[in-house]
């Protein structure tokens, strides 16, 4: 396993690749989910590339950049027990270096959800992968189901800017109980992680009730909500949302694939998930 921190040398290294190229994008802190992305990638790729970048430009003024979790000495660990070939490691001055001033804004998508509560987040998030995708030029770029609403702004990106590139959607990794996988997890104490679960039982709520005939997409909310609201330690309800799939646009009638949503601060941390009515 190589690791590489300039472009530069990325470029250079990744001419002499086997092809294809299987690219997974991370912000590191590495756990099992990233790990699965990894082995999708490895088995479907003759070489796979994995990035390690914090950006800083898809964080707000009032996130939690600075205090990010980060273990790089832990990642690369994991990283070469699944094979890695190369892991990009860039600094911030490679990425955005004096006078960077081009940025990729995706409208429409953008907008609800978590774009509602994060002004400014998906313009980080396209152009880093814009500029990742440019870099490592793979054949395939890997991510995960539990950011939903990512994973449809890079496939418009991808889409509306002519990439040649597949991008590769892998369920999301839950731990036993439910949990969605998430570097954000470890901020939860003890009390807070067992009520974390309450995210996973409400989106189990809205799939039985759409299982068994409601398609009135506000009851599923409410009763989302409803359930959430019992939960001492869910302190703020960001949204919960019943949308199309692919537009993000919210339902009044559940029509699959629609996308069933959620987003709440479990003490200080805030937690997202979803499911995808099929």
């Amino acid at each position: 396993m190589k690791v590489i921190e300039t472009i530069a040398e990325m470029k250079q290294i990744r001419r002499g690749l086997p092809e294809p190229v299987g690219f997974v994008p991370t912000m590191g802190y590495l756990h099992e989910g990233h790990l699965t992305l990894v082995r999708r990638a490895k088995a479907e790729s003759k070489s796979v590339v994995v990035s390690i970048y914090v950006n800083p430009t898809q964080f707000g003024p009032r996130e939690d950049l600075a205090h990010y979790p980060r273990d790089i000495r832990r990642d690369l660990a994991m990283l070469e027990k699944v094979n890695t070939d190369i892991v990009f490691f860039p600094p911030d001055k490679e990425m955005y270096p004096p006078r960077f001033s081009t940025w990729v804004d995706v409208e429409r998508v953008t907008e609800p959800l978590e774009g509602a509560i994060r002004p400014g987040h998906f313009r980080g998030v396209a152009t880093v992968c814009a500029k990742l995708f440019n870099i490592v030029q793979p054949a395939k770029a890997y991510f995960g189901q539990k950011d939903a609403q990512q994973v449809v702004v890079i496939k418009r990106t991808v889409a509306d800017l002519n990439m040649n590139l597949e991008i590769v959607v892998v369920p999301t990794v839950r731990e036993p109980d439910g949990l969605a996988m998430s570097s954000r997890n470890t901020y939860l104490n003890p009390e807070e992680r067992k009520a974390a679960v309450v995210l996973y039982q409400a989106l189990g709520l809205a799939q039985q009730l759409w299982s068994k005939g409601e398609k009135n997409a506000e009851r599923l909310r409410q009763a989302m909500t409803e359930l959430i609201h019992k939960q001492p330690l869910a302190e703020k309800i960001d949204y919960v949302s019943v949308a199309d799939a692919e537009t993000l646009v919210e339902l009044d009638e559940v029509k699959p694939p629609a996308l069933v949503s959620l987003a709440v601060k479990i003490g200080k941390p805030r937690l997202i998930d979803n499911i995808v009515l099929e």
